[in-house]
């Protein structure tokens, strides 16, 4: 009987519905194209046309090459169902509803407020990829302490406990919210903040929860007085937005502290449920003035779809934290959008890498990577720059571990080593360059992460938190097997497979 019913319950799960809804739009398409193409002959002239047509606008259009491989071969062997395809889900652009809504939202709340700039106290080896950044909206601050965690284990503790000392407000953004120790912890604390007259948002992405919590969720935070948005709600129908995820985990406390990094709002990212082995996570704890690049973020993505009148000087670090916050080195926030014209996320990860002098080292649950990010870190190892990458050891997606494995050899070749965390699943995403500069975020070294997804990160340079990334690192390489050439050619017998993968892997 309870076989019979948790069936029921996916069968009529929302996410199988808009599924099923989707999937019936797309045959209906392609069933109306191979109709009228019998009855008029003129009806297969002007679709060969517009396929070509489409192809043509493709080559054109600037973009990744592995996006556009994968479309041109689509539209070659499908014409019909690839150019229809591509129509509604090949523009990798969002809506432009969308768009106007985030651009408006960052007008509403005002621009940066003005400091005292720091890029003249870094060194130039950094100042570059400072320089990048700041002149995409997002500064860097000193006058900031950054506390490291090498597991979701030891952030958990410290995330409640300065839920509980918030007196003013609280923002949080999460990809995945699903029921358990974490989120009930988490939610009883918010709805007691949110009784006390907090100013308490919540932001989850609602296909990343969309088969991990209750029909009420949002109606049950709302009525506790806590204001939720659900970000781009999945809606049964063809439309290219829905590509376009808020995969960013962030919680900002009273203006002046904040965390991010991998971990969302679930069990297994605190190891108090297993899936796939043990899982390991990283994130970083802010505090100070770098605390308020992610208040203005949330701020932004809040105005942008709520007429409210929120500006950025009401929620300054110091209106509600007048002393002088320590400085530990630099730190550098920022966020990756599609809804931007340029791809920040793969142009700070190239820029590490080019600017590598004694070694690198990776934290990724993902790695498909285009040919210049491939290129970057093969240069970097050839020229003696010794790189690690760390992958999981236990996939949460078979495929996507495939995939990742597809790019072992060429990698091994060029003189990256490559390990796979031997005791379970990585999710972080890390990178240590020379114990000098690093990051911690949400962003996959993937299609998904570097292109379709709003992401965020904290670029650190000369911070004591690197230290802590760095034995964190080393202690991860001590516990994973370190992948041999010999292994990756017993896998040969896998190359179409492979091959496929890659060629769709934009798509995954």
């Amino acid at each position: 009987m309870r076989i019979l019913k948790k069936i029921a319950n996916i069968l009529t799960s929302r996410l199988i519905i808009i599924g099923l809804l989707i999937l019936m739009q797309l045959a209906w398409f392609v069933i109306l194209m191979s109709r009228l193409s019998l009855y008029a002959h003129w009806v297969d002239v002007v679709l060969t046309v517009c396929s070509v047509l489409i192809e043509l606008y493709i080559i054109r259009h600037d973009g990744n090459p592995s996006y556009k491989i994968l479309w041109l071969l689509f539209i070659g062997l499908l014409p019909v169902l690839g150019s229809l395809m591509y129509l509604f889900f090949g523009n990798k652009r969002p809506s432009y509803r969308m768009w106007r809504c985030l651009h408006h939202g960052c007008h509403v709340i005002g621009s940066r407020v003005p400091r005292d700039s720091v890029v003249g106290q870094i060194s130039s080896r950094a100042g570059g990829l400072v320089d990048m950044l700041e002149s995409s909206g997002f500064p860097m601050y000193k006058n900031t302490q950054v506390k490291y965690y090498p597991l979701g284990d030891e952030m958990f503790s410290d995330l409640i406990r300065d839920l509980e000392s918030a007196e003013h407000y609280i923002f949080m953004e999460y990809f995945i919210v699903s029921d358990g120790v974490m989120w009930e912890s988490v939610k009883t604390i918010l709805k007691e903040k949110a009784a006390q007259g907090l100013d308490v948002r919540f932001v989850y992405d609602d296909l990343g929860s969309i088969s991990c919590i209750p029909k009420q969720f949002a109606r049950d935070l709302r009525e506790a007085g806590i204001k939720v948005m659900v970000f781009n709600p999945f809606r049964p129908a063809l439309f290219a937005v829905m590509n376009n995820r808020n995969h960013r985990k962030i919680t900002v406390v009273d203006g002046y502290i904040a965390y991010t990094g991998g971990l969302n709002l679930a069990d297994e990212y605190i190891n108090q449920k297993e899936r796939f082995g043990h899982w390991k996570d990283t994130a970083v704890r802010i505090y100070g003035d770098a605390a308020f690049s992610f208040t203005k973020m949330c701020l932004e993505l809040w105005n942008a779809f709520y007429k409210t009148n929120d500006h950025c000087s009401q929620y300054l670090p110091h209106i509600y934290h007048p002393e002088p916050f320590p400085s530990d080195g630099f730190v550098q926030p920022y966020c990756n959008s599609p809804f931007e014209d340029e791809n920040l996320a793969q142009r700070v990860y190239l820029d590490m890498l080019y600017q590598a002098k004694q070694y690198v080292y990776i934290f990724t649950p993902y790695l498909a990577i285009d040919n210049e990010m491939q290129n970057a870190l093969c240069a970097a190892a050839k020229r003696g720059v010794d790189v690690r990458i760390v992958t999981p050891g236990i996939p949460d997606k078979r495929v996507m571990y495939s995939l990742t494995r597809s790019y072992y050899e060429p990698l091994l070749y060029a003189g990256v080593r490559i390990y796979e965390y031997t005791p379970g699943f990585i999710h972080a995403k890390s990178y240590l360059v020379d114990g000098y500069m690093g990051i911690v975020g949400t962003i996959n070294m993937d299609y998904r992460g570097l292109y379709l997804h709003m992401e965020d990160a904290v670029f650190m340079v000369g911070c004591s938190a690197l230290e802590e990334l760095k034995l964190d690192c080393i202690v991860t390489l001590e516990q994973s097997h370190r992948v041999t050439l010999q292994e990756c050619k017993q896998r040969r017998h896998n190359l179409l497979w492979q091959a496929f993968l890659r060629t769709i892997s934009p798509l995954l």
